[in-house]
């Protein structure tokens, strides 16, 4: 994000709402403290805590409103307890799994391709003393096993690389149904920059599991919404003040949720 886009971000933001001196002090100080550390451990939601680096831009969301992804992560924060199985794909640095393990007692299984962001999340969850309920997949996810190129140094937005992609590694590639072995997850996210419809092809059994209640997918698009609606999943809308699933939307989420029915 620009300055320009980051300042409507954040006063824009639900949880900023009412509030504008401190939300803009929040990340003025987060501008200062960055430049004199390379890492500052941020103590964040009950209990939980992120260690953060400069240029991390979902994680520093975190710092500047509380929950970067409101509507999502109220969502998993109030569906998830101790018992439950999350999977977090396009794990990033561990936001999401951090919430899910630390904050809501459930396990969890965090996949991340790129092997830099791959280790910022290994320290989020040592910082968090999560070891024993989390583990980490270094894979992509797709439609069948082998190997993919997948981009570098794009920070959240790393994805299956394209042909104009220049920057780019080599990275295993596993199925969703490969990775739970029969597992079966409450919660699912997937968070791979346009790829979710081959994440999804992968996930038969998985999808077909009636333990697995939510799909939180940063992409529905005709693709997408043809396997979720077959394996029974339908669009809704959560509001997370009243802690309610609704038929349209009161909140902005750059996220759809979809429920079993």
């Amino acid at each position: 994000m620009g300055l320009s886009q980051t300042l409507r971000f954040i006063l824009s933001h639900p949880m900023n709402r009412g509030q504008p001196f401190s939300s803009l002090a929040r990340f003025a100080k987060w501008q200062i403290h960055s430049r004199l550390k390379d890492e500052v451990i941020f103590n964040w939601v009950d209990g939980a805590k992120l260690a953060v680096r400069r240029g991390m831009t979902g994680a520093t969301g975190n710092i500047y409103c509380g929950l970067h992804e409101y509507v999502d992560m109220s969502f998993v924060l109030d569906n998830l307890e101790p018992g439950d199985l999350f999977v977090d794909i396009g794990a990033n640095v561990g936001s999401y799994t951090v919430l899910a393990s630390k904050v809501c007692g459930a396990a969890s299984i965090a996949v991340e391709p790129d092997p830099g962001t791959a280790d910022f999340l290994r320290r989020n969850i040592e910082v968090n003393e999560i070891k024993g309920t989390v583990r980490v997949i270094e894979s992509a996810l797709g439609a069948q096993q082998g190997v993919i190129s997948f981009t570098v140094g794009r920070d959240t937005t790393n994805r299956v690389a394209k042909a104009e992609d220049r920057e780019v590694r080599q990275v295993p590639v596993r199925t969703l149904d490969d990775v739970l072995k029969g597992e079966s997850p409450k919660i699912i996210k997937v968070d791979v920059e346009g790829f979710e419809a081959e994440v999804f092809k992968g996930a038969a059994r998985t999808l077909a599991d009636p333990a697995l209640k939510a799909i939180i997918t940063e992409t529905l698009d005709t693709d997408v919404l043809e396997i979720l609606t077959k394996a029974g999943f339908r669009r809704g809308y959560y509001n997370p003040e009243r802690g309610e699933v609704a038929q349209s939307s009161s909140f902005a989420s750059n996220n759809s949720l979809m429920l079993r029915e």
